[in-house]
């Protein structure tokens, strides 16, 4: 009876068939055919601001170095209120890349709200081919170890970590790398394999694919004299870390090769093809599994809500490596160095997903300017981010406080006030002083808030290397390699 979108409705029915498959075959747009460009390609054409939704409004929280965004000076903590005249509030995601995306020279014209200006911003920006940087930094950290951040599988990436090595060799004698996989939600399998091949001989197979069909099944062998087959090397991962990522850091685990630490890895271990369905649009459809040198898959096999679930170890089927060590299939790469990180869970893990160190970095950039030297940009304490957390009301509810909550809620319909009482002096009791949790952990809450102010002046590149200052994992992977006793015992060598 009421008029419908029929693209809306289209998409919905896409997206319920694709749902009742594997959360990994997808159908793509073409307002979402230039993200998935990025990601695969590196290439695509745009701005070269990413955003997210933060207080209802697109928020830009990251700009591309030298890109059109970075020329019309639009900053890091903008929020979008109009693209071409058409407001931006309570849009979806297909329709903010539909506003944002366009032909190279194509001009766009964005009305901005920035903190700190009483009245809007209006600016135009034309559209230009951009690419992403999928090593944004490399360099010795310290004691001869070098260090190299990958953030994406895309073109080139195996030829970028080389040369990063070589220079690394080049300016001192080089006791051992730190290759950071942090983050990285792959991208192109045939530079994971290649990757692999920078550190193992020649004609070792990295990875197979099977599926149904032999045209689904496949076996990736290195194909070139590795870089350096005797170079410590020690890979971070955490559960960002997916698809080539896994493939990297397993096959590397797999070969004893190099020392795996951080958190559990995704686990991605699908093979995906696309398919022109017409109207600019693709289908990525799963064909086929990963299966790394130790014969394992490294797929999830639980999921919930779209995302894995860590299953007990018992449940996953054993295999070895090499030099004997047990393994385990069934849900990503399991580090050889477990380490806890304070942002997974608590606070710090509210603070992060909530956007609020992005917004008191947003606050810091109102009260002065921030320095472009990186070696300038020092938080002393967390002093003044509690404050401004107070100032901003701002309460952390514990996941026990909300069954609490609950329970209150019962007890009140049951009309039982002893118990609501009670109930209610348990909760008060169990509320977290935000200040003490911040100082508790004032080395890892620092290295965040340096990060959001580096990236607003140097980009992707400031943000790896500032981060350095502070990061127990890297000093961790770093004694680790200087250990040579201890990173050969955890090898089984």
């Amino acid at each position: 009876v009421d008029e419908i979108d029929p693209a809306k409705t289209m998409r919905v029915g896409l997206d319920a068939i694709t749902s009742n498959l594997d959360p990994f075959t997808n159908y793509i747009a073409e307002a979402d055919i230039e993200g998935y460009k990025l990601h695969t390609e590196g290439n695509y054409s745009g701005i070269g601001a990413s955003y997210k939704i933060i207080e209802e409004l697109p928020t830009i929280v990251d700009i591309l170095n030298d890109s059109p965004a970075q020329k019309a000076g639009l900053q890091v903590g903008d929020k979008l209120i109009a693209i071409d005249g058409r407001t931006t509030k309570n849009r979806t995601e297909d329709e903010l890349y539909a506003f944002l995306r366009g032909a190279p020279g194509t001009k766009i014209n964005i009305t901005i709200e920035r903190l700190g200006q009483t009245a809007p911003i209006k600016t135009s920006i034309t559209r230009a081919e951009l690419s992403s940087e999928n090593v944004p930094y490399s360099g010795i950290l310290r004691d001869g170890v070098g260090y190299v951040h990958l953030t994406t599988f895309t073109q080139n990436a195996s030829d970028n970590i080389a040369e990063a090595i070589k220079k690394l060799k080049k300016d001192q004698d080089l006791k051992g790398l730190v290759l950071d996989l942090r983050g990285n939600g792959g991208g192109l399998l045939n530079e994971g394999v290649s990757i692999v091949n920078l550190f193992t001989p020649r004609g070792q197979v990295v990875v197979t694919t099977r599926g149904r069909g032999k045209e689904n099944s496949f076996t990736f062998v290195s194909q070139e004299d590795a870089l350096d087959t005797n170079l410590p090397v020690v890979v971070l991962v955490d559960k960002f870390s997916a698809s080539a990522s896994e493939i990297v850091s397993g096959a590397l685990q797999d070969f004893d090769r190099a020392v795996i630490m951080g958190q559990r890895t995704y686990g991605k271990g699908l093979v995906q093809h696309t398919r022109d369905i017409g109207y600019n649009a693709i289908l990525k459809l799963t064909t086929a599994k990963y299966y790394i040198p130790s014969g394992r898959c490294i797929q999830a096999v639980k999921y919930e809500n779209g995302k894995p679930v860590d299953i007990a170890d018992s449940l996953r089927e054993a295999f070895t490596t090499r030099a004997g060590r047990k393994v385990l299939d069934g849900g990503g790469i399991t580090p050889d160095v477990v380490i806890v990180k304070p942002t997974d869970s608590g606070l710090l893990k509210d603070l992060a997903d909530n956007h609020w160190i992005f917004r008191f970095a947003n606050h810091l950039a109102q009260l002065k300017p921030f320095s472009s030297n990186i070696e300038d940009i020092r938080v002393a304490d967390v002093d003044g981010f509690a404050q401004w957390l107070t100032q901003k009301k701002y309460t952390y509810t514990t996941e026990t406080q909300k069954l609490l909550d609950q329970a209150i809620e019962k007890a009140a319909k049951e009309h039982n006030p002893a118990a609501v009482e009670a109930l209610q002096k348990q909760r008060a009791a169990l509320q977290i002083d935000h200040t003490a949790v911040l100082n508790q952990n004032k080395a890892v809450v620092i290295s965040l808030i340096e990060k959001e102010i580096a990236g607003r002046v140097a980009f992707a590149r400031g943000r790896t290397q500032i981060g350095l200052r502070n990061d127990p994992e890297v000093e961790q992977a770093i004694d680790l390699m200087l250990d040579q006793n201890k990173y050969k015992k955890i090898l089984g060598k």
